[in-house]
């Protein structure tokens, strides 16, 4: 078995807890308009690596991840290649790894059994999902990535009650995410779940145009200023990340 590798980066602190050795895959169904990644999309000029090489590369840094750290799969769209997600992760968990699949679920169908085979099988072997929920409305999300978003929610509402921890991201966006009723209404959602660990609040920045520029592609939110502060810090108040000192 061969997984389609982008690319690989030791010491990440921002992609689950503790120190982390990073996975990006390549291959990924959404055009989300913010993407920072785009170089992921298709898996052309992929690096092709077996889950045993993945391994034997992630594991040389065991050392540094204490006792939360550990492998991050993400891409990409990393449950576009789940058997070899699979593997990696079954490897990292027999040597004591902690494992976190940072996905958007948009591969989740709990109507085809074949995939949901694969994703149980997957969850095995994974210890927490960062959950990326990019829009709480439909239209909206399928403007902003090309897709529905009822796989994704039923993704999450599927790792609740199966009793899988689960980080959950959500990408502040001037126009687009950044609405009082939108983040409302996440909020009401992600409430109906059980084992949210934590909330991450990312605010949109434009960091990927030159690979945008390389890759002769428009990108897409030219004219989308970066959210200040104060819009974040409302943001983070009205999703509960953080309390509302005035009150």
């Amino acid at each position: 078995m061969e997984g389609k590798i982008h690319s690989f980066f030791a010491g990440g602190t921002v992609d689950g807890p503790g120190i982390r050795y990073v996975v990006f895959v390549k291959g990924c169904p959404m055009r989300c308009l913010y993407c920072h990644n785009p170089d992921t999309w298709t898996q052309d000029n992929a690096q092709i690596f077996t889950p045993k090489e993945v391994f034997d590369r992630g594991i040389k840094y065991k050392g540094y991840f204490g006792d939360n750290g550990g492998i991050t799969i993400t891409g990409g769209e990393p449950m576009l290649q789940m058997e070899f997600v699979t593997e990696v992760f079954k490897l990292f968990k027999e040597a004591g790894i902690n494992t976190a699949l940072d996905t958007s679920g948009i591969m989740f169908d709990e109507n085809n059994p074949s995939i949901m085979a694969k994703v149980n099988e997957l969850l095995k072997y994974t210890d927490l999902v960062l959950l990326d929920i990019k829009h709480i409305d439909d239209y909206e999300h399928k403007k902003l990535t090309g897709h529905s978003n009822k796989n994704v929610l039923a993704f999450a509402k599927y790792l609740s009650d199966n009793g899988k921890h689960m980080w959950i991201r959500h990408v502040l966006v001037p126009g687009i995410t950044l609405n009082d009723e939108y983040l409302k209404r996440t909020k009401e959602f992600i409430d109906t779940l059980k084992t949210v660990d934590k909330i991450e609040v990312l605010p949109y920045h434009d960091m990927a145009k030159p690979k945008y520029e390389q890759l002769g592609v428009k990108y897409p939110l030219m004219d989308t200023p970066i959210p200040t502060k104060e819009e974040v810090r409302h943001a983070k108040i009205l999703l509960g990340v953080i309390k509302d000192a005035a009150k």
